[in-house]
Formats: C-alpha cells, sequence, structure tokens
C-alpha cells in the first residue's frame, strides 16, 4: 500500500449557517481544513495510509484539530505545537450571482513560525512512497519554503514521487519573496504537476491562453525547463453562476494529450477544497490504476462529488467516485 505525506497548515473554517453574510446571523459553524490537509483525509477516505506534517497550536483548539484528522485515519504523531493560535479564515458562502468571500487570519498562526528544526523529514518520509505539496506552503512563511525544500530534497534522494499543485496566489506572498523563483526552485524536486495555465504563465513568465493547444505547448515547456516533472494535469471549471458549475479536466503526460467530459453540477452545496478534491482523486489514480486518463477521470469525478459536501474535504468512498465515472448521476437512493 502507497504511504502518502502531506505538508502544509491546518486552518479552522468559520462560516454563517447557509448562505447568510456575517452582519446576517449570530450563529457560525465551524470546520477544519486547509489545502494540503484536505488532500490528506481525501486520500484516507480512499483507504490510503496518509501522514500529515504541520504545526498546530498547543491548546483545545490544536487537540480537536488533531483528533480531527486522526477520526479519518491520518497520522498526526509529526505535527509539531506552538504556543500561536491556529490559522483561521471566515467564509461567506454566495448563491445563484452572488459569489462566495473568504478573510484569512492566519499571518500569526502557529504555522507561520514553521522551520526546519521543527520537522524530522528522514523520520516523516520513512516508508514514504508519495509526498505531496503546494503553492500555499512556501507562500506564507521563509520557514515554509525552507522547512518545504528540506523535506523535497530528501524525498527526491530517497526516489519518492512528488506531486505539487502551484495554487498562485499573489495576495499570500507577503515576506518579501519572489514567487517565481520561489517556485522555480522548488519544482526542480518533482514529478508530477496539478495546475493550470495561469499557474504555468507565472512559472515559466509566459502568456499561454487557455486553448488545448496551449495547454500542450505550455506542459511541454515546463517539462523542458524542469525535467523531473513527467506529467501535468489541469481542472477546468466553466461556472454558469455561483451555484451551476462544470467540471472537466485534461492531461499531458509526455506522450499523448486527453480531456474528460463536462461534468454538470446544477446545484453547489459548497465549492471549498474542490481543487484539493482533484489532486487526491489524481494521487489516489496514479497510485492505483496504472492508466492516467483513468486517474483524471477519477479526479475530475472526485472533484465533482465534493461540491456536494459542506465543509472543505472531500467525503466521498472510491465506490462513489467510480459511480460517477460509470455515469451514475441522476443521486437516487441507494438501497
Amino acid at each position: 500500500m502507497h504511504q502518502t505525506v502531506t505538508f502544509g497548515e491546518v486552518l479552522m473554517r468559520l462560516s454563517p449557517l447557509g448562505n447568510k453574510k456575517f452582519m446576517q446571523s449570530n450563529r457560525l459553524e465551524f470546520y477544519f481544513g486547509g489545502t494540503e490537509v484536505n488532500v490528506a483525509i481525501s486520500l484516507a477516505n480512499f483507504g490510503g495510509k496518509v501522514r500529515h506534517v504541520s504545526s498546530i497550536s498547543n491548546d483545545f483548539i490544536g487537540d480537536t484539530a488533531k483528533s480531527y484528522l486522526r477520526k479519518f485515519g491520518v497520522s498526526t504523531s509529526d505535527i509539531a505545537r506552538s504556543n500561536r493560535p491556529l490559522g483561521v479564515y471566515f467564509l461567506e458562502v454566495g448563491a445563484v450571482m452572488r459569489p462566495s468571500s473568504i478573510s484569512y487570519n492566519r499571518s500569526h498562526s502557529a504555522f507561520s513560525e514553521i522551520n526546519p528544526e521543527m520537522v524530522n523529514w528522514e523520520k516523516s518520509l520513512k516508508k514514504c512512497t508519495w509526498f505531496h505539496w503546494t503553492g500555499i506552503t512556501p507562500a506564507l512563511c521563509e520557514g515554509g519554503y525552507k522547512t518545504l525544500k528540506e523535506g523535497l530534497i530528501l524525498a527526491q534522494k530517497k526516489e519518492i514521487e512528488v506531486s505539487v499543485d502551484p495554487t498562485y496566489r499573489s495576495g499570500l506572498w507577503k515576506y518579501g519573496a519572489n514567487p517565481k523563483e520561489t517556485l522555480s526552485d522548488l519544482l526542480q524536486y518533482c514529478t508530477i504537476f496539478i495546475g493550470g495555465i495561469n499557474e504555468m504563465n507565472e512559472i515559466l513568465g509566459a502568456t499561454y491562453q487557455y486553448s488545448n493547444e496551449d495547454f500542450i505547448e505550455a506542459s511541454k515547456q515546463l517539462i523542458k525547463e524542469f525535467p523531473s516533472i513527467k506529467k501535468t494535469f489541469d481542472k477546468i471549471r466553466t461556472p454558469i453562476n455561483a451555484s451551476w458549475h462544470k467540471i472537466r479536466s485534461r492531461m499531458w503526460n509526455g506522450v499523448e494529450f486527453r480531456e474528460t467530459n463536462d461534468l454538470d453540477i446544477t446545484h453547489i452545496v459548497d465549492r471549498i477544497g474542490t481543487g484539493d478534491a482533484f489532486a487526491a482523486g489524481l494521487i489516489h489514480g496514479l497510485q492505483n490504476f496504472n492508466d492516467d486518463n483513468k486517474a483524471m477521470e477519477f479526479a475530475a469525478a472526485a472533484s465533482a462529488l465534493k461540491h456536494t459536501y459542506e465543509g472543505d474535504v472531500n467525503f466521498s468512498t472510491v465506490d462513489e467516485v467510480m459511480n460517477i465515472i460509470n455515469g451514475n448521476t441522476s443521486g437516487r437512493f441507494n438501497r
């Protein structure tokens, strides 16, 4: 069985119930998540062995977060504790033509003081076959970048498969690092790239458009500049409005281009974490199917299903995802 290691911040999400704005409500729901956490839990729900590496608050909120991860089978033995608070974000869930809104409170969080001395990568990567990271982690703080780089260097030495979702968000890079230079430095240790044209353009300093032809050319240039990367995968979202989206995916594996059909999501319950569900579905597929196209189809279906769950995490099982791939999208009762 594969053992996957994820590295990144654990966050608490606070939201008013339903589609209310904060000014309408004095009651909040909370969920735990974070980009890499969402991937970890989803992989565990698919039956994989997963270990998450992070730093969380040394209080009852941190205890609750650890308990949440363990509930889904994610190992928390490599999570450090800090006297700083857990990172928090606030979400107002939109509807129809009103978009969702997010505000983060993570600048002085427990994870913001992460540093290489807090992580024993030799221990964390023992028996590991897959390491996953995203561009959120090196964007948050210099310690996140340095700690991640140490883990990636060791992962490459151990010939561990490394997937990256660059997740470029310009507003997160506040500590003075150059996003292009930093991400490029880390990409040299990666083998699977999960990202679209925007991320490729940022890294390559290019201006590719969104057509399939441009995606292929961008993928070829990316692989040329970072020879360790073997395959690129992209999730494509077509919004009709805030409540109705279409999802499909495409890939270039160095030999061929493939693309899935659109999956219609006509009533979105919650779209947070859908990219993470795609990444987890792809990792599971690549680990288990020995078929790039089937792995991509699994990823797209997993992402579509995540839109039906409240919270940050995709709770779907392998069988439920396979039902979508097999065309069972009616939502009829299972009896």
